[in-house]
């Protein structure tokens, strides 16, 4: 039993962090809304965290409004929140273009507790102020933590061994000969 157990926590401790990260795709909280000379998309994943992480990630994806051509260099995008219904102020954060790309655009913020937040866009470049606001529900990520994972695990592991100690029982009584 103890072989097994100290697999299980080997396996467990090689899983690399960045595994266990991810609990869902992210979700539109705003869908091809026109403000000004863009078109604005925005996705989250809004994870409320209580270790001062920034588990509220937004992803903004910008088009020129009517236009095939690309989104100019200089366009910058502001992502911002505060508790839904608040009159508090409001925690921005700056986003940073996804692999150089300025059309889109990833930020990420403290969401301190579950429930509803206000989110605003702010889209300031070359062609233009414009801004979206939407409103996303903050949750806790709800995986267990890794270590309950060995503990669910044992049961099985236990019945496991079990069943095959039987196994290997019924099979030496079986042979003819001397009992062990």
């Amino acid at each position: 039993m103890r072989l097994e157990l100290t697999i299980a926590l080997a396996l467990l401790a090689a899983v690399p962090r960045f595994a266990l990260a991810h609990d869902g795709p992210p979700f539109p909280i705003v869908s091809e809304r026109s403000a000004g000379a863009y078109r604005i998309d925005v996705w989250t994943d809004p994870d409320a965290t209580d270790d001062g992480s920034a588990g509220g990630q937004f992803w903004v994806m910008l088009e020129r409004h009517g236009s095939s051509s690309e989104v100019p260099a200089g366009t910058s995008v502001g992502v911002s929140i505060r508790p839904g219904g608040a009159d508090g102020p409001w925690l921005t954060a700056r986003a940073e273009p996804v692999r150089g790309d300025v059309s889109r655009q990833f930020a990420a913020l403290v969401m301190d507790h579950e429930g509803r937040f206000d989110v605003r866009v702010d889209v300031r470049g070359p062609l233009g102020d414009a801004s979206a606001t939407a409103w996303v529900d903050a949750t806790y990520d709800l995986r267990p933590p890794p270590v309950m994972l060995v503990i669910y695990l044992l049961p099985f592991l236990a019945v496991g061994v079990l069943w095959t100690k039987l196994l290997l029982r019924r099979r030496a009584l079986s042979r003819p000969g001397p009992l062990p």
